[in-house]
């Protein structure tokens, strides 16, 4: 696990529901497949579903009327799934009961952030 990538990718995630929305929700459950998964829950406008692989390119701006006082370039959520496939995850984006959008981080395995030993058994 490479911990400051990870952290980079729930920072992009949980900054972009907070300027979208103005209720944020973060929960994280494990799968019966071993692996984990995190959710970032926002009561926003949500984007259409026909446009969530859109918005998943660099430098997407998907309404730019919409977003002309907001930060960023478009590279949040491109780089929050490049960082879920590089730990052989994934990223998809969906529609939270809260009334706007969900982005669902799924990994395969447990996540650990022990850094890996260098020395080796005898």
């Amino acid at each position: 696990m490479r911990p400051l990538a990870f952290k980079r990718a729930l920072v992009n995630l949980t900054g972009n529901a907070a300027a979208h929305g103005d209720r944020v929700r973060l929960s994280a459950r494990p799968l019966a497949s071993g692996g984990l998964e995190i959710l970032v829950e926002d009561d926003g406008p949500g984007i259409p579903e026909g446009l969530h692989e859109e918005a998943f390119r660099p430098f997407s701006r998907l309404d730019e009327s919409r977003n002309q006082n907001r930060k960023g370039v478009g590279l949040g959520l491109a780089i929050a799934r490049d960082v879920a496939r590089g730990h052989g995850g994934e990223v998809t984006l969906g529609r939270s009961d809260l009334g706007g959008l969900k982005a669902i981080i799924r990994l395969p395995t447990p996540v650990s952030t022990a850094a890996p030993s260098s020395e080796t058994a005898p």
